[in-house]
């Protein structure tokens, strides 16, 4: 559990070095120096223009489609997330009935308790951390394309649909809450987490603060947040759900 605290508090300072030390305010130019912005924001920045001018200078069509190739790249690392978190849900009931066998707070119990739960997770081949690492890739390229949308001008001139990309949109943001709405709740489906109220709160006010910071954001950021949770609704269809399937059926199988 010790572990799992550090590699949120880990997470949280990648997050906040990426996002808020970055020359977030300057344009992204081949002139940029430093290493995120040479090998991460420049490169994703320079895709998007080469989308948008493939497309008659269509940059909301650059946005969309460089969203898709980014989460088609990253999916390897999503479904392998996806296993190690099924495969935590598959054990609860024996991690529980191990919590509740050496339940005392005595120490010698306490030893005892985290020897049988690593020989738990050594019987099922389940490593509790393996979850986290994709998070840990994952996170950088994203906040690069964040800074590829947001520091390259030349898309905050043009429009796409009804929308002006460098301005805020008053329908986007409820396109996007909604979609984030929708993507959390068939993730928390079936899952332990449906019945946290911790978790439960979160499925309401995480898709409120992407409403409302996109009511803020340009239109083109808004448009990144719904093409991303638009993807991630389907990868939760078409990959989680078979998962989760296919677990039960073994579980089932086993009982």
């Amino acid at each position: 559990m010790r572990k799992k605290y550090l590699l949120l508090v880990a997470l949280v300072g990648l997050l906040a070095v990426l996002s808020g030390c970055t020359q977030i305010d300057q344009p992204i130019t081949a002139e940029s120096e430093g290493f995120w912005n040479s090998y991460f924001v420049y490169p994703l920045s320079m895709v998007i223009t080469y989308f948008a001018e493939l497309f008659n200078e269509n940059y909301g069509l650059a946005i969309v489609i460089v969203t898709v190739i980014v989460r088609l790249v990253l999916l390897p690392l999503n479904v392998k997330q996806l296993k190690s978190s099924q495969a935590m849900q598959d054990i609860q009931p024996e991690l529980k009935e191990l919590q509740k066998k050496y339940s005392s707070k005595d120490a010698n119990t306490q030893q005892k308790l985290q020897q049988e739960t690593m020989a738990l997770f050594q019987k099922h081949g389940v490593n509790p951390l393996a979850g986290c690492l994709p998070i840990f890739v994952q996170m950088p390229i994203l906040i690069a394309m964040y800074h590829a949308i947001m520091r390259t001008g030349e898309i905050s001139s043009h429009n796409f649909l009804w929308f002006e990309l460098g301005s805020p949109d008053y329908i986007l943001p409820i396109i996007a809450a909604a979609a984030t709405f929708l993507q959390q709740k068939l993730m928390m489906a079936g899952s332990p987490a449906a019945q946290n109220p911790q978790m439960m709160v979160m499925l309401y006010v995480m898709p409120l603060m992407i409403g409302v910071f996109a009511f803020f954001f340009p239109a083109a950021l808004a448009l990144y947040w719904v093409v991303g949770n638009i993807f991630m609704v389907a990868q939760t269809i078409f990959i989680r759900k078979p998962m989760m399937k296919k677990g039960s059926d073994t579980g089932g199988d086993k009982k």
